[in-house]
């Protein structure tokens, strides 16, 4: 029988809700289709922070790096700043394990509305491809001076191995997909260096796919036609501030943020990959059990599809997507429904075992 081992952070506020409701449905999907998901839990988080100075121990990467993948929840908690946070645990995590490719999906599903008017399911389907390494998050800079004269510098880092194999990414993922255009995200007419670097780099990758239509838009414009025209994009690739915002303004177009799953994937498998939900850990609702857990289902069924167990994941969308727009079965709270996470997640794995 296939055997996965799963390293599982559940991190803070609703994150210790929706993991173990997500852990439900994913055992559920695996026991129908006849393989084991192993969940070790790793109790990692900004209470950790606050009791020892750290936010994972040590040796937190060694422990991490024989599992097949990372579940995580959510990361952040009032009195810990946020730097603490991700440069502390998901950094760490997604550049020793080279997690360079951060995948999220932007898709209307069934029962939602989006904001945006007269869009339907099918108008709004497409993937942001958001390199996960380098870039403009760096800590190279500093400060220096103080009062009128201080001065603040940050650096961007761009290599052409990073930029180079984001960009192949997208391409052989839009090549695999069937989706066959990508298009990048620039600002090449304010960032003097750096983003003209990428539009070269795009330009070289891009005539290794013929087969594959390519454009590019600044990314201030690029994030008008997100909202005026969605229909028009099937794969965005951007640098990892650019793909970071864009990666949060589709989500938002669909309806609601907390719908959204990630996926930081080390695509070569020699290290672990990570798959988390978009949303934070929402400390204003967090113990009421009313968190909306479809992000980190979502996340989970990515999960699955990364360990080759492409039909279980088909199944637990499938399910998802039955629960949202099943009558009978009560949405939770930020759905207009009355709703609990355990329950909404009961509803999906029930449907589960009846498809």
């Amino acid at each position: 029988m296939r055997r996965y081992s799963i390293a599982s952070i559940p991190g803070d506020g609703i994150g210790r809700e929706v993991v173990p409701a997500a852990i439900a449905v994913l055992t559920a999907a695996a026991a129908k289709c006849g393989f084991v998901l192993e969940f070790r839990h790793f109790d990692w988080s900004c209470q950790t922070y606050l009791k020892t100075g750290k936010m994972m121990p040590d040796d937190g990467l060694d422990r991490l790096r024989d599992h097949d993948a990372v579940f995580l929840g959510a990361v952040g908690f009032p009195g810990v700043p946020d730097h603490i946070s991700l440069w502390g645990l998901l950094l760490p995590i997604r550049r020793e394990f080279e997690q360079y490719v951060n995948l999220r999906p932007v898709r209307l599903l069934p029962g939602i509305a989006s904001p945006l008017r007269d869009k339907a399911r099918g108008d709004i389907d497409f993937w942001v491809v958001r390199e996960n390494s380098e870039g403009e998050y760096s800590q190279i800079g500093g400060r220096t001076g103080t009062g009128e004269n201080e001065i603040v510098v940050q650096q961007a880092i761009f290599t052409r191995r990073g930029t180079d194999r984001i960009l192949r990414y997208a391409f052989d993922f839009a090549r695999r997909s069937g989706r066959r255009h990508v298009t990048s995200a620039t600002k090449s007419n304010g960032l003097y260096h750096s983003m003209p670097f990428w539009d070269e780099r795009f330009a070289a990758i891009g005539a290794e796919y013929p087969d594959v239509a390519a454009d590019q838009y600044h990314v201030d414009i690029l994030a008008a036609r997100f909202v005026m025209s969605p229909e028009r994009f099937n794969v965005v690739v951007g640098s990892n501030l650019f793909g970071d915002i864009l990666s949060d303004l589709g989500p938002g177009i669909t309806g609601t943020i907390a719908v959204a799953p990630s996926a930081n994937l080390n695509p070569e498998r020699r290290f672990p990959s990570m798959f988390e939900p978009v949303h934070g850990s929402a400390p204003d609702i967090a113990g009421q059990g009313i968190a909306n857990p479809i992000g980190q289902i979502w996340s989970g069924a990515m999960m699955l599809e990364h360990l080759g167990e492409t039909e279980p994941a088909a199944l637990v969308m499938r399910a998802l997507e039955t629960a949202l727009i099943a009558p009978d079965i009560a949405r939770t709270p930020d759905l207009g429904g009355n709703g609990t996470t355990a329950g909404f997640a009961q509803a999906v794995r029930n449907t589960l075992l009846g498809l």
